[in-house]
C-alpha cells in the first residue's frame, strides 16, 4: 500500500525522497527515482485490482491493464516534456502553475480542486479500511478470549456474499451467526467508524507531518508483504478456472475496472516533483517507463493470481481481497494488522494534504489570514472525519469509490490537463496540426467515456 491514494504535496515529497538522493551515486541516483514513483502509486485499489478483474474477464483485463497503463505512461512523460520546454525551475512548480502559464487560471482552478478531490477520495477509502481491519482485529481478540473461535476454520476461504467453504472439509456455515451482544454493538457499519474516529482525531491537529512521514517505508513493506500473501494462497491452491475460452469474453461491467486504473496509476499531479530529483534529467524517459513497468507488473500479479487461484466462484472476490479469509488466518490476520499501523500513520499525513490545500485554496479567494490556528484547524478535520464515517457506515465499498475517484480525477489529471498543455505547446510553435489534434482530442473523449459509463453500471454482481 503505498503513502496515498496515489497523491502528496510538494511538501510531502520533498521531504520523503530528497534526503535519499542528496550525494548518492548515480546508479542509486536513478533507482530512487524509480522506487518513489512505484512506492508512491502503490495504493489501496492493489486489494481491489482481482476486483476489477472479475468485473472485466481475465484476457480482456490484462490488455486493458496494459492499455491504461501505457496510456497513462505517455500522458505523464507529455507533463514532463511539456514542463522541460516551459516550466519555470522552481520547487513549488507543479501541474496547476504550468496550467496558469499555458492555459489560463481556469485551468489552475481545475487542477487544484480535482487534487483535492483525490485528497478526500483517498481519506475515505482508508477510513473505511481502517475501521474494516480494526473490526476483524478486535473480533479476533475477542472470539479469542471468550472461546468462539471454533466457529469459523482458520484456513476458510470466505464469500461473504453467500457462505463460507473451507477447503479441507465440506464444513459450510452462514457468517451471520455472529450475532451476539458484542457484535450488536461492535458493528462494522455503525459503531466502529465511530470509535476510531475517537483514537484518530486527536492525530489529526498536528501542526506539522514530519512525524508520520517517517514511516513511509511501510509502504514498501506492506506491498511487498502483500505480494507474498497472494502468492502462498494462490499457489497453495492452485489453479482454478473452469474454462479459459470464455475468459476472453468483455463484461459489461468492464468500466469498474478503466475507472479503477485511472486511480491506480494516478501520480500525475506530482509527477514533475518527483523527477526533479533525478539528477540525469535526459533519462527521464527512461526512468519513467521502467518505473511505470514494475507498476503494472504489481497490478497484474496481485490481480490475476488472485484471480486464477480463488477456489469459489469468481463472484466471491472482494473489492477488498483480504475480506475473502477467515479472521482467524494468520497471514491475513498479519496482513490486516500492518496495513492498520501503516494507514494509522497516512491518513494523518493525507488529512494535513488536504486542509494545506482547502486553507491555501480558501485564502487565495478570500484573502484569509493564513496563519496557523487550531479552530480552523479542528474544524476543516472535523468536517472530513464527519464525511469519512458517513461512507463508511452507508456506502462502505472501496471498489465503487475508487472506480469513481479515478474517473473522475483521471479525465482531468491523465487525459484533459495533458493533452491540453501539449496543444497549447504545440501551438505556441506553429507545430499544432490537424491530426497531432485530432490524436489528443480522441484521449480526452477516452476519458470522458471512461468517466460516463461509471453511471450505466452496478457494482452488484
Amino acid at each position: 500500500m503505498g503513502p496515498s491514494l496515489h497523491t502528496r504535496d510538494n511538501r510531502t515529497i520533498r521531504t520523503m525522497y530528497s534526503k535519499g538522493t542528496t550525494g548518492s551515486k548515480e546508479g542509486e541516483d536513478r533507482l530512487i527515482c524509480r522506487f518513489a514513483i512505484w512506492n508512491t502509486t502503490m495504493g489501496s485499489s492493489l486489494l481491489a485490482m482481482a476486483w476489477g478483474v472479475v468485473r472485466t474477464g481475465f484476457f480482456p483485463a490484462v490488455i486493458i491493464m496494459l492499455a491504461i497503463s501505457g496510456l497513462c505512461l505517455y500522458t505523464t512523460h507529455v507533463l514532463l516534456s511539456v514542463n522541460k520546454k516551459h516550466g519555470i525551475i522552481s520547487s513549488n512548480f507543479e501541474v496547476p502553475e504550468l496550467c496558469r502559464l499555458l492555459l489560463g487560471k481556469w485551468a489552475e482552478v481545475m487542477a487544484r480542486i480535482f487534487s483535492m478531490i483525490v485528497l478526500i477520495g483517498a481519506d475515505i477509502v482508508y477510513w473505511i479500511l481502517m475501521s474494516n481491519f480494526l473490526y476483524n482485529f478486535v473480533s479476533f481478540v475477542y472470539d479469542a478470549f471468550h472461546g468462539n473461535s471454533t466457529e469459523e476454520m482458520t484456513n476458510a476461504v470466505l464469500c461473504p456474499k453467500n457462505i463460507v467453504l473451507n477447503l479441507n472439509t465440506t464444513y459450510v456455515f452462514n457468517p451471520s451467526m455472529e450475532n451476539s451482544t458484542f457484535y450488536n454493538i461492535w458493528d462494522l457499519y455503525s459503531t466502529v467508524p465511530v470509535i476510531l474516529a475517537v483514537i484518530m482525531f486527536p492525530l489529526l491537529n498536528f501542526k506539522s507531518p514530519t512525524f508520520f512521514t517517517k514511516f513511509n517505508s511501510l509502504g514498501t513493506i506492506s506491498v511487498t508483504y502483500l505480494l507474498i500473501f497472494v502468492a502462498i494462497k494462490s499457489f497453495s491452491w492452485g489453479p482454478h478456472m473452469q474454462s479459459w475460452s470464455e475468459e476472453w469474453t468483455l463484461k459489461a461491467t468492464f468500466p469498474s475496472l478503466t475507472g479503477m486504473l485511472s486511480m491506480s496509476y494516478f501520480i500525475h499531479n506530482i509527477i514533475i516533483t518527483i523527477m526533479r530529483h533525478n539528477r540525469h534529467q535526459e533519462k527521464n524517459g527512461r526512468d519513467l517507463t521502467i518505473a511505470f513497468s514494475l507498476i503494472t507488473f504489481t497490478y497484474l500479479f496481485i490481480g490475476v493470481v488472485f484471480y486464477v487461484g480463488f477456489p469459489l466462484a469468481k463472484t466471491c472476490i472482494e473489492d477488498n481481497l483480504l475480506n475473502n479469509f477467515s479472521k482467524r488466518d494468520t497471514l491475513t490476520l498479519i496482513s490486516r494488522l500492518l496495513l492498520l499501523f501503516q494507514l494509522f500513520t497516512v491518513f494523518p499525513l493525507i488529512t494535513y494534504m488536504l486542509r494545506q490545500d482547502i486553507l491555501t485554496n480558501l485564502n487565495g479567494i478570500f484573502k484569509l489570514d493564513s496563519t496557523f490556528g487550531y479552530t480552523k484547524i479542528m474544524c476543516i478535520n472535523f468536517v472530513v472525519v464527519l464525511t469519512c464515517i458517513m461512507f463508511a457506515c452507508f456506502l462502505p465499498r472501496i471498489g465503487t469509490l475508487i472506480r469513481y475517484t479515478g474517473a473522475l480525477s483521471g479525465l482531468v489529471y491523465i487525459f484533459l490537463l495533458p493533452s491540453l498543455l501539449q496543444m497549447a505547446s504545440l501551438k505556441k510553435d506553429d507545430r499544432l496540426t490537424a491530426p497531432k489534434a485530432i490524436f489528443y482530442c480522441c484521449i480526452i473523449v477516452i476519458g470522458s467515456l471512461n468517466l460516463f459509463s461509471q453511471f450505466f453500471i452496478s457494482d452488484t454482481q
